[in-house]
């Protein structure tokens, strides 16, 4: 053999090994953008988790996952979101209307899978729910949809209930239309509304101290990702001062409120993880219909409806999926 075919060969062998590393494709990369905080979060994390396994991704097997958090901060999604495009992730999951525009400003072309508790097709999100277009899918849960639902159940367990105040997070876009949308069944059912706005911590006390001052009957505390971060002080807050209120899903519930109504947020999150696998293995958000929930939860707690001094009529805890004693 020739000196020159013999060297052609042995440098073959040097650098195919080389060559192969650089063509296998790397660990893709989620990046998570919530509005929440990571321990308020974990239960939904790990229902998107179970939904992306259920795909074959594994986080930290096959599979790296980013995480932003902006802990009640809206004024930060810009930024972190302007993070995950430059750190070049495969897909973006976001969790709540805030983080998902975000997302959307920052980026045309990476996949983005989104929780939102409005409606995607109103916000400019989505071109349909059939039929997405562009780089955007996901999931709603129709969380604002609901409050009616939910002022109907308050009246309807606070007998006689002649004011019922609402807290909405002015921070959040959708609190225009959660105001707009209880003042109209209020009205329909004939009960005095009161608009309460918090969107820092100082804030959430402050609105307690003034439904006091109101003599409310009841409390309906709107949908929004930095109430459900601070929902166990909520929940504490409506104990000390012995609110009726009703949230909008079952964790709420769970840390010891009385009512709530709404989406399983497990169910949702599970969904989520599966379209974001789907997606790592090809699928294109415009082919991804937008999913919406077909079953809603009445989450029911006895113990604190006794400490309240309440009875929980018949009408309600039939209808409840679930009651906590």
């Amino acid at each position: 053999m020739r000196r020159r075919e013999l060297l052609l060969l042995v440098g073959g062998a040097v650098t195919a090994p080389h060559a192969l590393r650089a063509q296998q494709k790397a660990m893709p990369v989620i990046g998570v953008l919530s509005s929440t905080t990571p321990g308020s979060s974990a239960a939904n994390m790990a229902a998107f988790l179970q939904g992306l396994a259920e795909t074959g991704y594994v986080e930290g097997q096959n599979a790296a996952i980013e995480y932003r958090w902006a802990e009640g901060r809206y004024d930060r999604l810009p930024a972190l979101a302007a993070e995950l495009v430059k750190r070049r992730v495969d897909v973006i999951v976001t969790r709540g209307l805030p983080p998902t525009r975000a997302a959307k400003i920052a980026t045309s072309t990476i996949p983005i899978v989104f929780t939102v508790g409005t409606d995607p097709v109103g916000d400019g999100l989505v071109a349909s729910l059939a039929r997405p277009g562009g780089n955007l899918t996901g999931v709603t849960f129709m969380m604002t949809e609901l409050n009616p639902k939910r002022l109907e159940l308050l009246s309807e367990l606070v007998l006689q209930a002649d004011m019922i105040a609402l807290l909405v997070n002015p921070s959040n876009e959708n609190a225009e239309s959660q105001m707009r949308e209880v003042q109209e069944a209020a009205r329909a059912k004939g009960v005095r509304l009161r608009i309460l706005k918090a969107s820092t911590e100082g804030e959430i006390d402050a609105a307690f101290a003034t439904f006091v001052q109101l003599h409310a009957s009841a409390l309906l505390v709107g949908a929004d990702p930095f109430f459900f971060s601070r929902r166990e002080n909520l929940v504490a807050l409506a104990a000390r001062f012995a609110v009726p209120a009703i949230y909008e899903n079952r964790e709420y519930v769970a840390a010891g409120g009385l009512i709530s109504y709404g989406t399983s947020l497990e169910a949702v999150n599970r969904q989520v993880g599966g379209y974001a696998g789907r997606i790592l293995k090809g699928a294109k958000p415009a082919d991804l219909p937008v999913q919406q929930p077909t079953t809603f939860e009445l989450v029911v707690n006895l113990k604190t409806a006794k400490e309240l001094g309440l009875a929980m009529p018949p009408s309600i805890l039939a209808r409840a999926d679930e009651v906590i004693e």
